[in-house]
């Protein structure tokens, strides 16, 4: 089956929210509000980067890049995540079109770099690793992980947008 990758359209938010949703349904060390992190983000306008991936004309992944904050100061940083795949569709190579496409499109805007929180052996195939240097508070350093494409290493305390504090639908949607 062939898998493409493309932006986001209007049309795809409840496909994005399904295939959120149903990613992380009965994953471990999550708080199961990837799907409502993701509406928070496009309400928000934080979405910098939303792509989905579809085959046969359904979507069947989604990733998500909003801007983040470094207490250094460093400008031009972004957190990658949530990414989610259909889980029938796991191990399938789809996680990492859209990994190649999201951070390919940072690189393309001159962004200065990308972190994510997730599972070393996964995001260190991208060029991703932890930064002694860059935390994230109360995640395992291992766990979080950064890619610098440019020069500037930055230092500190990273702080993803407020979104990502979602406990509860906004606005009372599920």
């Amino acid at each position: 089956m062939e898998v493409r990758v493309r932006r986001e359209s209007a049309a795809d938010a409840s496909l994005i929210k399904a295939v959120t949703r149903q990613a992380f349904l009965t994953a471990t060390h999550t708080s199961h509000t990837e799907h409502l992190i993701v509406d928070a983000l496009r309400q928000a306008g934080a979405l910098a980067v939303s792509l989905v991936a579809e085959a046969g004309g359904t979507v069947i992944g989604h990733v998500g890049v909003s801007p983040v904050a470094i207490s250094d100061g460093t400008a031009g940083w972004f957190g990658l995540g949530p990414i989610s795949v259909l889980p029938r569709q796991q191990r399938r190579g789809v996680g990492s079109k859209l990994m190649h496409a999201a951070l390919g499109l940072l690189r393309d805007r001159n962004a200065a770099g990308c972190v994510v929180l997730g599972e070393p052996a996964f995001y260190s195939r991208f060029g991703l690793q932890p930064y002694p240097d860059l935390v994230l508070a109360g995640a395992p350093p291992e766990y979080f992980q950064a890619i610098c494409f440019d020069a500037r290493h930055p230092r500190g305390t990273v702080t993803y947008h407020a979104a990502f504090a979602v406990r509860e639908p906004p606005e009372g949607r599920g």
